[in-house]
């Protein structure tokens, strides 16, 4: 992966921080100019942001360019890391933020749809026996139906195991919003899968 980086001359007090030794030491040198230590960095997460970036596109082209920018985002940032919270937290708020923006811009796009192609999306059916892996891709394609901030919360919830409070501190929203939107969005996914065959329980 290719990254274009900048030397910080900045020194950082890691020796309270809850990130891993291995991390530590690595934040340390990178934050003088050790271009391998990022990249140690870089192969020691790009897994799991590879696998978080996945529930924001199923184009393996555009995963491997938000799985790029998280890093090059969490690079030239490294100087606002504390410590006071585990490295790969960090690291997945910044692959959220990235994500969130992707699919802003890719929501404007989305307007451009006619009104004929989205109503054969919200009614396309699903066969109740399903492999787990085609209810997933099914699930993925209806939750890319629904508005940004709403898609947003379901995925932060479920997907993420933030409560309500933490995505509000995250996202600059009340917690009242969150709760708002998230109600919104699951009474419009349950109408949509009760469309594409799944009975409510």
């Amino acid at each position: 992966m290719t990254l274009f980086i900048a030397t910080f001359n900045q020194d950082f007090d890691l020796s309270r921080s809850s990130a891993t030794e291995e991390d530590r030491e690595d934040i340390r040198l990178c934050t003088h100019g050790d271009e391998e230590a990022y990249a140690r960095l870089v192969k020691r997460y790009e897994i799991l942001i590879a696998r978080q970036m996945w529930r924001f596109t199923r184009s393996p082209q555009t995963l491997e360019e938000l799985v790029q920018e998280v890093f090059v985002e969490a690079y030239t940032s490294l100087h606002s890391y504390k410590g006071t919270s585990p490295f790969e937290h960090w690291l997945r708020k910044i692959a959220t933020r990235v994500g969130y923006k992707f699919w802003k811009h890719k929501s404007r796009d989305n307007e451009r749809r006619t009104t004929l192609e989205q109503n054969k999306l919200d009614i396309m059916p699903i066969a109740t026996n399903a492999i787990p892996s085609e209810a997933a891709e099914y699930l993925f394609t209806l939750l890319e139906t629904l508005p940004v901030q709403e898609r947003m919360v379901l995925s932060l919830l479920y997907f993420e195991g933030w409560d309500t409070q933490e995505i509000a501190d995250h996202m600059g929203w009340s917690r009242s919003l969150v709760k708002v939107r998230a109600f919104r969005a699951r009474k419009k996914l349950k109408t949509k899968l009760e469309l594409a065959g799944y009975a409510s329980t």
